[in-house]
C-alpha cells in the first residue's frame, strides 16, 4: 500500500476514533445527565419545632432553615416530657426527677413559672399530668416515696390537684368506685367542666368535687361478641378541643383476635368513630395537620415502613421500606409535606410524605429527652368550641 493512502486511512480511523469517544465517553447519555439532576427540594413549611434535649433545655427548630433558632434553658435541668395546654399557649415541663415542673410560654420562649414537689424527706413523683383549659391547675397522678432511716416507702397512686398559682396540692381526688389505677389517661372537656377517665370504659368526673356523673363504653360495639376499644398512639395536637385521633386496638373476647383501626373521640358527643384496618401491629402514628392524612412507622428487627393512613376512608394507602435507626416516632410538618422520624439520638430524619425519599438531617448537638411538637406559624390560641 502506498506510504500516503496508509496516512490517510490513519488520520481518517483517528478521526472516527475520536468521534466515538466524544459520543461515549465525552458526552453523557440522557439517563446520565437524569442521574446527576439535583432532586426537587421540598419545603417543611413556616413553623417550628420544640423539642427538650441533654443539653438541659428546650430547643426551638426552624422548619424553613433546619436551623436551631434558639435554646430555652430550663431551671428544672432536663426535661422528661413537654405537655402543651389546651390553648397552645404554653408547655409544662416535666423534670427528669419527676419532682419538679415548669412552665415555659411558647409565644416569648420565657419561664413563667417553675415548681418543686420535694419536701425534706417525702418525694412527690409525677407519673402523668394534664392542665386544665384555664390554666389555673393541674391534675397529677402522683406516687409519694418517704426516705426512711433504712429504706424508701412507696405511698399509692393518687389523684391530686395541683394549683399554679400557690403552687401548692389543694385536693387529692378519691378514685371512683375505690379502683386505684397504676397509669390513667385523662382529657378535659373543651369547657372543663368535665374530666375524662379512659380505662375499659369513660368514667366522667365533674370539676367541681370531682365526683363521678356518668360513665360510658369506649366503644359501642356494632356487632354482637366483639369486645371493646382501647387507645393505642394517640396524637391530637392538630386536633379541634374535645376531640382526639389515633390507631385503637379492638380485641375479639372469644377468639382473642387484636383487631387495630383509627379512631376519634368526640368528648363532646360521649362518642368513638372507630374503623377496623386489619390485625393489629407495632405502628407508631402522627397526624397531618389538615387530619385528613396521617403516618405511621411500623418496626421490626432491622426493618422499617412507613405507613399513610387515609383517615376520611379509614384505610391504608400506601407502604414503603426505609433505613433508621432503632427507636424512631414520627410526626409531620407545619404543611404536612414532610415526615420528621426522630427519638434516640441527636438528629431529626426528614423525608417527604408523598414519596417517603429521604431529604436531609436536622442536627441538634444534644440527645432529645422528650417528645416533639410542631407549632405552626402564627398559631392562634384555640378555645372551646
Amino acid at each position: 500500500m502506498p506510504l500516503h493512502v496508509a496516512r490517510r486511512r490513519m488520520v481518517a480511523a483517528g478521526m472516527w476514533l475520536g468521534l466515538w469517544l466524544c459520543l461515549t465517553v465525552g458526552a453523557p447519555d440522557a439517563a446520565q445527565a437524569q442521574a446527576r439532576r439535583p432532586e426537587p427540594q421540598v419545603s417543611a413549611g413556616e413553623g417550628k419545632l420544640f423539642i427538650g434535649t441533654y443539653g438541659g433545655d428546650i430547643r426551638v427548630v426552624d422548619e424553613a432553615t433546619g436551623k436551631i433558632e434558639e435554646r430555652i434553658p430550663l431551671k428544672v435541668g432536663l426535661a422528661r416530657s413537654l405537655l402543651p395546654s389546651a390553648d397552645r399557649t404554653r408547655f409544662y415541663v416535666l423534670d427528669s426527677t419527676y419532682e419538679k415542673i415548669e412552665v415555659i410560654d411558647i409565644a416569648t420562649r420565657k419561664s413563667l413559672r417553675d415548681y418543686s414537689l420535694r419536701q425534706g424527706n417525702r418525694r412527690l413523683r409525677v407519673v402523668s399530668m394534664v392542665a386544665d383549659p384555664g390554666n389555673q391547675y393541674l391534675i397529677l397522678l402522683t406516687r409519694l416515696a418517704t426516705k426512711l432511716v433504712d429504706r424508701w416507702e412507696i405511698g399509692p397512686a393518687q389523684l391530686q390537684q395541683f394549683d399554679l398559682a400557690s403552687g401548692q396540692i389543694t385536693r387529692t381526688i378519691p378514685w371512683p368506685r375505690g379502683e386505684e389505677r397504676e397509669t390513667v389517661n385523662l382529657r378535659f372537656s373543651p369547657d372543663g367542666s368535665s374530666l375524662f377517665m379512659f380505662g375499659d370504659e369513660v368514667i366522667i368526673l365533674e370539676t367541681r368535687g370531682f365526683t363521678e356523673v356518668e360513665s360510658w363504653p369506649l366503644s359501642t360495639p356494632a356487632e354482637s361478641g366483639v369486645g371493646r376499644i382501647t387507645l393505642g398512639p394517640v396524637h391530637d395536637f392538630y386536633d379541634d378541643p374535645g376531640t382526639f385521633t389515633g390507631l385503637f386496638v379492638q380485641q375479639d373476647p372469644v377468639q382473642k383476635r387484636r383487631i387495630m383501626g383509627i379512631g376519634r373521640v368526640n368528648l363532646t358527643a360521649r362518642s368513638v368513630d372507630f374503623k377496623p384496618l386489619g390485625p393489629a401491629e407495632n405502628v407508631s402514628f402522627a397526624q397531618a395537620p389538615d387530619r385528613k392524612r396521617a403516618y405511621g412507622i411500623k418496626t421490626d428487627i432491622g426493618r422499617w415502613e412507613f405507613w399513610t393512613f387515609d383517615l376520611e376512608k379509614g384505610s391504608v394507602v400506601s407502604r414503603g421500606e426505609f433505613q433508621s435507626r432503632p427507636r424512631v416516632v414520627p410526626r409531620v410538618s407545619s404543611n404536612g409535606k414532610v415526615i420528621y422520624v426522630y427519638v434516640a439520638g441527636d438528629t431529626i430524619d426528614l423525608y417527604e410524605a408523598a414519596t417517603y425519599r429521604y431529604l436531609r438531617t436536622i442536627h441538634l448537638n444534644a440527645d432529645q429527652t422528650t417528645e416533639m411538637f410542631v407549632v405552626p406559624p402564627a398559631v392562634p390560641a384555640r378555645t372551646a368550641r
